[in-house]
């Protein structure tokens, strides 16, 4: 096996959390438990998109899921309340000392996000981590969602590697299994799902906290 050169993260509930939003949620009137479907929502229309080889903006379905579940009683000042300063979310506590572990061993980094690249960047900034990444790569930039095998192929693109040596790091099995059936290797952090889902192919390392998965994924 090649010697990893790059690690791919995904960033939302990977790096970032979203401890915040089920607040902003009750600050308008809504529920706080309303985040789980409403986000698992907007994950799946996204998602369901790529798969019929379309695309819109994180927002633009985070809007329209937000309005679903709630049976469409959300003005737009909601929307912009639930959905504005995510640049400005905490990263996880464990996300310095992983980074920190792959610039020691010359590993580059990048972020890989459904999100905007502009917030995405922002987040970095604000917790304090951007000199540890080298770019923050959207899917927008290629018009597709994860786990469509083209968007972790831009990723190794943009890097100028081959698949083999690049990892895709994130929270979700799904997008594990995206990166791992487009030839890239997988680590997985148990953070959200607790357990790894089966119906996915299985993930090269999986862990309870990103240093580990970054060691194991360099051993």
């Amino acid at each position: 096996m090649p010697k990893l050169e790059a690690v791919a993260f995904d960033v939302v509930e990977t790096l970032m959390s979203l401890e915040e939003v089920p607040g902003r949620l009750a600050e308008r009137g809504l529920p706080a438990e309303l985040f789980d479907p409403w986000f698992a929502r907007a994950v799946r229309d996204g998602v369901a998109l790529a798969a019929a080889g379309g695309y819109r903006e994180f927002d633009e379905i985070a809007a329209a899921a937000l309005r679903d579940v709630t049976a469409a009683e959300v003005d737009q000042a909601t929307v912009d309340h639930v959905l504005a300063g995510w640049d400005r979310f905490p990263a996880h506590d464990d996300v310095r000392p992983a980074l920190e572990e792959l610039r020691a061993a010359g590993v580059r980094v990048v972020g890989l996000t459904t999100g905007s690249a502009e917030t995405i960047s922002g987040f970095f900034a604000h917790n304090g981590l951007s000199e540890h990444v080298e770019a923050v790569l959207s899917c927008a930039d290629v018009g597709i969602w994860k786990p469509a095998p083209g968007a972790y192929r831009y990723a190794v693109d943009r890097l100028g590697l081959e698949a083999s040596q690049v990892a895709l790091v994130a929270a979700h099995a799904w997008d594990c299994h995206g990166a791992a059936r487009a030839g890239l290797r997988t680590g997985w952090v148990s953070r959200l799902e607790g357990r790894y889902n089966p119906t996915f192919d299985p993930a090269d390392v999986t862990a309870d906290d990103l240093p580990t998965v970054v060691r194991e994924l360099l051993a």
